[in-house]
């Protein structure tokens, strides 16, 4: 390895991520939404596992947006112009960001639902018998 190749790597790696949160509305409303979730996470103490399940749908989504702005960039130096086949590659992707986004809502539903009946019994509980 070349020295400071890595320094280097991760830099391009950052400049990335940059690039996609400052271009990409969808990309932020994904990192709000993450933060939101972790925050709800933690709060609710959810156990270990699945609050590694949680932070892998959050990074798939993010990874599929990243991919998608990636390919979107890719097609357009390609083709100057509208193209079947360009809409086509870009369609897939968006799809492949939709299928991650929509295992991630199964994933939260999941993990946050016995989370949430225990905070509504306790909210009811503390209602006294009106």
């Amino acid at each position: 390895m070349v020295k400071g190749s890595f320094r280097k790597s991760f830099g391009y790696a950052l400049a990335g991520l940059a690039y996609a949160l400052r271009t990409q509305p969808n990309m932020r409303f994904h990192l709000l939404a993450a933060l939101v979730v972790v925050v709800a996470a933690l709060w609710l103490r959810i156990e270990g596992r699945d609050f590694l399940l949680v932070l892998l749908a959050i990074t798939l989504v993010m990874m599929a947006e990243m991919f998608n702005t990636a390919l979107e960039r890719v097609v357009d130096l390609c083709t100057g112009r509208y193209h079947p086949l360009a809409k086509i590659a870009k369609d897939v992707a968006a799809g492949a960001v939709l299928l991650a986004a929509l295992n991630s809502l199964i994933v939260g539903l999941v993990v946050f639902y016995p989370y949430l009946l225990v905070f509504i019994r306790l909210l009811q509980s503390l209602g006294g018998d009106d």
